[in-house]
């Protein structure tokens, strides 16, 4: 299995969360050596013509107006009727499709697997950007093929002014403070919110490690109807302390912080929020990739057996929590013991060995029947080897 990275050019992982990790941005140069691309922009174009797969076209100077988004699936005479220049391909979770894109995620780990999101890959035709814009997540930005010049500017927000006419956030007052030309191997990183602009020089290719961040709204809907499924009705308000009415239509500050206290209170279920917490960071960003390669559960036992072995979808993702001990796959939490959940989670990989030690897990409509049925488990192809990056 390829390693985590444990230096960042010349610093340390530690020294890298530390001092730069959701603080503030570090151009690395030669991250990788040697880089080798793992797809060009001639097959990303490529499966960009699939359906199945999310991609979104950006002309500067589009027909339509200014930064023109399209979306795919396209057409190759899509392709052949771009201007020469001013334009961006995107194409996301290239991990679930390239073997070699997805292997660059090891050298990630030093991150939680959790926090890390698809890798999305980009080509631009000369004075290809995005335009000047900033995102809500962490990103490394690997350059893969050409030269890409990289502006940065302040930390933006909700308020800052966007350019009107077009669905993309693209800055309207951009200002940069710093500016470099990275080549194939060097990689810069992004904090959440600091602006950003990458303009192609040349055509070029771009690898971009972003993680998840899921917002403060998102997570607070979904854990009030999670907990709120685990209290039972005789759960109610209540305030033995009450003291008389100086104005009886007054909601006054001892009533509001009863409500705090009795809020803290049903919120202290550890557990449960372990559980919803691992669902939610594991639900699968495009769970119809992973339907794809569902098949039938009935023939795993005799493939292990052989010598075989079942990995975790190149869709799919996995954690596992010690107390209770839970395995986590595509939002779904299962009763699983630790020294079973805990391997997996790290190599992905499930072999005979796996299992002897755990029958019930293995037993009809068990625990891998229902991770193979769903999809989350599958054959690996001998394009799905370990690659080394």
């Amino acid at each position: 299995m390829t390693a985590p990275l444990t230096h960042l050019g010349e610093i340390t992982v530690e020294e890298f969360l530390r001092e730069y990790w959701q603080k503030k941005p570090l151009l690395i140069r030669n991250a990788f050596p040697d880089f080798e691309p793992p797809i060009s922009g001639e097959e990303l174009a490529g499966m960009a013509l699939e359906e199945q797969i999310e991609s979104r076209l950006i002309l500067e100077h589009g027909t339509e107006g200014p930064w023109q988004l399209r979306t795919g699936p396209f057409t190759e005479q899509d392709f052949f009727a771009l201007p020469k220049s001013h334009w961006t391909l995107l194409v996301q979770a290239v991990d679930q499709w390239i073997p070699e894109v997805a292997a660059l995620k090891q050298r990630f780990r030093f991150i939680p697997d959790w926090r890390l999101d698809d890798i999305m890959i980009s080509y631009a035709a000369d004075q290809g950007s995005v335009g000047p814009h900033y995102d809500f997540y962490d990103v490394f930005l690997l350059q893969a093929e050409g030269k890409r010049r990289w502006q940065l500017g302040p930390k933006a927000d909700a308020c800052s002014p966007r350019v009107q006419g077009t669905p993309l956030n693209i800055l309207r007052d951009f200002e940069a403070e710093s500016s470099w030309i990275l080549e194939p191997g060097d990689m810069l990183y992004l904090p959440p919110q600091f602006s950003h602009w990458g303009i192609a020089e040349g055509g070029c290719t771009t690898i971009s490690i972003g993680f998840r961040a899921p917002s403060a709204r998102t997570m607070l809907e979904d854990l009030a109807a999670e907990l709120a499924m685990g209290l039972p009705d005789h759960y109610r308000y209540s305030d033995p302390d009450l003291m008389p009415a100086k104005n009886p239509a007054e909601i006054d500050a001892a009533s509001v912080e009863r409500v705090q206290a009795q809020m803290r209170e049903w919120l202290k279920q550890p557990q449960n929020l372990a559980q919803w917490f691992g669902a939610i960071m594991t639900e699968a960003k495009y769970p119809d990739t992973v339907a794809l390669d569902a098949g039938g559960a009935e023939d795993w036992r005799e493939e292990l057996a052989n010598g075989g072995s079942l990995i975790l979808n190149p869709g799919s993702r996995c954690a596992f929590c010690r107390d209770p001990e839970t395995l986590f796959v595509d939002g779904e939490s299962f009763p699983a013991p630790l020294l079973f959940a805990e391997p997996f989670c790290l190599s992905h990989c499930i072999e005979l060995g796996d299992l002897q030690n755990h029958p019930e897990l293995q037993a009809a409509d068990g625990l891998i029947d229902q991770l193979v049925s769903q999809g989350s488990l599958i054959y690996p192809e001998p394009d799905w080897d370990e690659e080394e990056v």
